[in-house]
């Protein structure tokens, strides 16, 4: 699209959308942004709700099947590029779901959300510190209802893992440990040279987005160094997670999930520091394949201060070169676990899956003590929390329930994923960053800020190309 027509998708303003009567009374008009891979998980949700679809955007015409289905939604209309399907279709949508690469979920929701629109966006929130910060003082200013696709938000195991924590038979939390089995795609690896045709279903300019201009490259080559990546692909459809100008890595893949216990539990707002304990080789373009990362939270209010690490690529509590927790219990390949005074929690799984109390005698004798004062899922919703996940946001698009009653909204999300995204600057920086959350700045390290946002500048793709209104 011209700069100008981008502009003009800036400038249609105004308050969230009321669901029109063509609607049929029960039904939320979905665009989405992206249709593959988590995609079809959005399309999935919007269908089983009876949602509807008039528009959709993947830059990818071969992955457009989850949502070109004519019995699903026989009008439906496909575009490659979301700024020409924000302007050709601005009156025949409601709400967006941005299940894209990571570099590409800021402008996708924050050019929705000023026309007005209700946004729902995968995890990682954003690319970048700014970002996050960006969109959440955009909730604020715009009205609408927003979620982040941290889906085991919904879970029975967080909730009860929250009540536990806040209820005080722990006594007072000193650490918490999050740890992941990612990343199950290459990381660390060097950035291989020549270029590939593009594929003619494949818009580059468009999947580029925002990210520098670099050449599409299909697969390594058969004489590729690393044997392991001999004939696999580089960056589209999967990998690019492992890469810093599009994903966050293991950390951003997985922290919005598996940390999300202890950012509802201990509201940890923001951390004084952050720094790396850890770390495989990192290229400059690419994620180390494993890390262990340390923040040191604050007090906060009664809430005294507490220590959380972060561990990924098979590093794990106790095994050699991170902290032992002194606790005789093998763990899981991916959870959580809180150390209190008194007792600790170990959870299994992405979603604060199976929660115990630790010791297990402990557990026995208190873990039904505590009653239930968190929502759980509704009937209709308990075999599918993921869908109920989802029927939050709908709920709030149709005002049903105020703009900020999803449970992840951007004003809890984005200073969760502010602080998810401050650690991979840290990984970059390969050091112990100061934070100062209200300057959005690192303190000790000048250099580092530049990572803290980034720069904006292929051509076409600008802020101001994008029509993006910068909030302050």
């Amino acid at each position: 699209m011209k700069a100008a027509g981008a502009a003009s998708v800036a400038g249609s303003l105004g308050f969230p959308n009321i669901l029109r009567a063509q609607n049929q009374g029960d039904k939320l008009r979905v665009a989405f942004v992206g249709v593959g891979g988590i995609g079809g998980q959005h399309t999935g949700f919007a269908s089983k709700a009876g949602d509807i679809c008039n528009c959709f955007c993947d830059v990818d015409e071969g992955r457009w099947g989850n949502a070109n289905n004519p019995e699903r939604w026989p009008k439906a209309k496909g575009y490659r590029n979301y700024r020409e399907m924000y302007e050709k279709e601005k009156d025949n949508f409601d709400a967006v779901m941005v299940g894209t690469p990571d570099h590409t979920h800021y402008p996708a929701a924050i050019l929705a959300m000023q026309m007005g629109k209700h946004v729902y966006c995968q995890k990682p929130l954003t690319h970048t510190v700014w970002e996050a910060r960006q969109l959440r003082l955009a909730a604020k200013k715009y009205g609408v209802a927003t979620q982040m696709g941290n889906q085991g938000h919904a879970n029975e195991g967080n909730r009860k893992m929250v009540e536990w924590v806040q209820s005080g038979i722990l006594g007072d939390i000193k650490e918490v440990h999050c740890f992941t089995n990612r990343p199950v795609w290459p990381q660390g690896m060097q950035t291989p040279t020549g270029k590939d045709p593009i594929p003619a279903s494949i818009d580059w300019d468009a999947w580029l987005g925002t990210a520098p201009q670099r050449d599409f490259v299909a697969k390594y080559p058969d004489n590729w160094p690393d044997a392991d990546l001999r004939g696999k692909e580089v960056y589209a459809p999967f990998v690019w997670r492992g890469w810093w100008d599009f994903g966050g890595g293991a950390l951003a893949d997985m922290a919005c999930h598996t940390m999300d216990c202890v950012w509802w539990a201990l509201d940890p707002v923001a951390p004084s520091s952050v720094e790396v304990i850890a770390r495989s080789p990192m290229t400059n373009d690419n994620f180390p394949k494993a890390s262990v990362i340390r923040f040191e939270f604050p007090a906060n209010g009664d809430r005294p201060a507490f220590t959380g690490y972060w561990y990924d690529g098979d590093l794990f509590p106790g095994k050699p070169g991170t902290e032992l927790l002194g606790l005789s219990r093998r763990l899981p390949g991916t959870g959580a676990m809180f150390v209190g005074t008194q007792a600790g929690i170990l959870s299994s799984g992405d979603y604060g899956d199976r929660p115990r109390l630790i010791p297990e005698t402990f557990h026995k004798e208190n873990a039904q003590s505590v009653p239930p004062s968190i929502p759980r899922a509704p009937e209709e919703f308990k075999a599918d929390t993921t869908f109920w996940h989802y029927h939050q946001w709908r709920d709030a698009a149709m005002g049903k329930a105020p703009a900020d009653s999803p449970g992840s909204h951007f004003g809890y999300a984005a200073p969760f994923s502010e602080t998810v995204l401050l650690a991979n600057v840290a990984l970059k920086m390969n050091t112990k960053l100061q934070w100062d959350s209200e300057k959005l700045e690192v303190t000790n390290v000048p250099e580092a800020n530049q990572y803290v946002k980034k720069g904006y500048e292929r051509p076409g793709w600008t802020l101001k190309d994008l029509g993006i209104e910068v909030l302050s």
